[in-house]
């Protein structure tokens, strides 16, 4: 069965659900209803009442539910995030490195955008969403060559020399089974450290937001 990953610590609300599911099969297996959570990761020692919460929905990709838990003496919500889907983001992993692929071997980011984008999202807009996506991607790439210097020694943090290193397409999938004893340090989309406030400081949210996921674009 599959299994959560979990780790301590005093802002951590997602967890790494360890399936080796693709998205669809993800949806097809109602794979959230097999998730566990043995223990409170703000109480690994027990003795709180830690209990199933049920589950939220994703806006993409259909169908997709997340399990989820919560802590009454933290008051803390916790969720199981399946390897295939990105991290405080819309969408698949795969869908997310494939748009990123693009980008890097398209003209210009503008090229790559009008490629990737759908109606009635404007250019400029699709600009802006594949800007994001390809400086968090690239700063994952950067962090995972400095986290594993032997795996990656020569890889530039390109999407494409990591493909070429570890032999197959589904580069960020890969890295955070790699990388799984620190995604509680690592940033989105591949990590679940807490986003950044305006102060420099990890964002103190101990509930998760439950409003509707930002619109995508499909690769």
């Amino acid at each position: 069965m599959a299994r959560a990953v979990a780790a301590a610590g005093p802002w951590l609300v997602q967890l790494r659900y360890e399936t080796g599911h693709t998205s669809e099969e993800y949806v097809s297996r109602q794979a959230w209803r097999e998730a566990t959570l043995p223990r409170c990761p703000n109480h690994p020692w027990g003795g709180c009442s830690l209990a199933r919460h049920g589950t939220y929905r994703r806006k993409t990709p259909a169908g997709v539910h997340i399990a989820r838990w919560y802590c009454p003496q933290s008051q803390t919500t916790f969720s199981l995030l399946p390897d295939c889907l990105a991290a405080r983001l819309p969408g698949t992993l795969d869908a997310l490195e494939q748009a990123v692929a693009v980008a890097e071997q398209a003209p210009s980011l503008e090229a790559a955008a009008n490629a990737l984008r759908l109606d009635p999202i404007d250019l400029p807009g699709a600009v802006r969403w594949l800007r994001r996506r390809v400086e968090r991607v690239h700063q994952c790439l950067i962090l995972m060559i400095g986290l594993l210097p032997d795996r990656f020694v020569g890889c530039t943090a390109s999407v494409g020399d990591f493909r070429a290193r570890l032999g197959h397409d589904a580069v960020l999938t890969a890295l955070r089974g790699l990388a799984a004893p620190q995604l509680a340090r690592l940033p989105m989309p591949l990590g679940f450290y807490p986003p950044i406030s305006e102060r420099g400081d990890p964002t103190p949210a101990r509930q998760q937001p439950m409003g509707p996921d930002p619109p995508s674009v499909s690769s």
